[in-house]
């Protein structure tokens, strides 16, 4: 019998801030019973495991980014909405530390194709309208640019760039312009 006051909602809502304090690593069914003083058994009335508990802080990540994004790209295309769209992805990683690790946690392909993911990429792919590039390179765009908010925002949280010159939000600003130009090629080709 499930324990009352505890849900599956609000175990993903606890193990999401566990991920944002701790870490996303740090996420663990015996993490949240100590969190809610219960015995780990029941937990499973809620989840079936600790891959669906990660499952689902990583489905209400990429909800919450994809809301973000939706938000900030709206109205704008080419170079304005991939900038908008990848502070997005800055801010929600520096805001975010666990859930924007959780949004990399792998999904089964039901779970991804009902997922905030889809509309990510969605954004993305209306962001990139401007630039007025074939399917096929819309599909290496958004892989470009994925992995370069991935990757800067990992290198960035993880203190790589603390100890040069110059700041990284200059590094940034040159990284989206080198995008803009590599994209505008794209599309000239």
């Amino acid at each position: 019998m499930p324990r009352a006051g505890l849900s599956r909602e609000k175990l993903i809502q606890a193990g999401a801030a566990l991920a944002d304090s701790e870490g996303f690593s740090a996420l663990t069914l015996a993490a949240l019973a100590r969190q809610f003083d219960v015995k780990l058994a029941s937990l499973y009335s809620h989840v079936r495991n600790s891959d669906d508990l990660k499952a689902g802080v990583a489905l209400l990540a990429l909800d919450l980014l994809a809301d973000r994004a939706d938000e900030a790209v709206v109205g704008r295309a080419g170079k304005e909405a991939v900038a908008v769209l990848a502070d997005v992805h800055r801010r929600f990683a520096g805001e975010h530390p666990g859930l924007f690790e959780a949004a990399r946690f792998p999904l089964s392909i039901e779970q991804a194709a009902g997922s905030g993911g889809v509309r990510l990429a969605r954004t993305m792919l209306a962001a990139l309208r401007g630039y007025g590039l074939s399917e096929a390179d819309q599909v290496h765009a958004v892989r470009l640019l994925g992995s370069f908010f991935l990757g800067f925002s990992l290198l960035e949280r993880g203190g790589s760039f603390a100890h040069s010159q110059p700041e990284p939000d200059l590094s940034w600003q040159r990284g989206l312009d080198a995008l803009d130009l590599t994209l505008q090629s794209w599309m000239r080709k």
